[in-house]
């Protein structure tokens, strides 16, 4: 588990399903998305557990538990063929607001992507863009270096 700063970051697993799904279904309602099914999220978790090529990060914080999670993809980049990730979700509970967990989601998917080497990250983020930038650019990765895609959902 990676401790950064308030916040403490590890890779879910079977028995983070249910918490792990509350979330997604906050993130799914943040972004009125309707799930007809109550017990999608949760399939939807399981599934991206289950494949090796899929990572879901949670983040802890002190006092308020497990507040945020991150679903990392990997991929190849189209115009280099080498692998990459796409950072395709994070989410952080209004418990877990202010609290540093968005910025360590994201600082440890950097960070893994980086000790895999892997081309480049693709980031669809609620997390401001020019922050995610910068984090992005601080682990040594090079923006025009692969097609890099900023997307500010919030």
């Amino acid at each position: 588990m990676a401790e950064r700063g308030g916040a403490s970051v590890r890779v879910a697993g079977e028995a983070d399903l249910d918490v792990a799904a509350e979330l997604f279904r906050g993130y799914l309602d943040f972004y009125e998305v309707d799930v007809e099914d109550p017990g999608r999220p949760r399939e939807f978790l399981a599934e991206r557990i289950a494949k090796d090529e899929s990572l879901v990060l949670l983040a802890e914080v002190a006092g308020a538990g497990t507040v945020g999670f991150a679903q990392v993809y990997r991929t190849f980049s189209s115009l280099t063929l080498r692998p990459a990730w796409v950072l395709n979700d994070l989410y952080v509970a209004p418990s877990g607001r202010r609290t540093g967990a968005g910025r360590a989601l994201l600082r440890e998917v950097l960070e893994r992507a980086r000790a895999a080497g892997v081309a480049g990250v693709q980031l669809e983020t609620a997390y401001d863009n020019h922050v995610a930038q910068g984090l992005y650019e601080s682990e040594g990765f090079v923006r025009e270096a692969f097609h890099l895609y900023f997307h500010d959902l919030g």
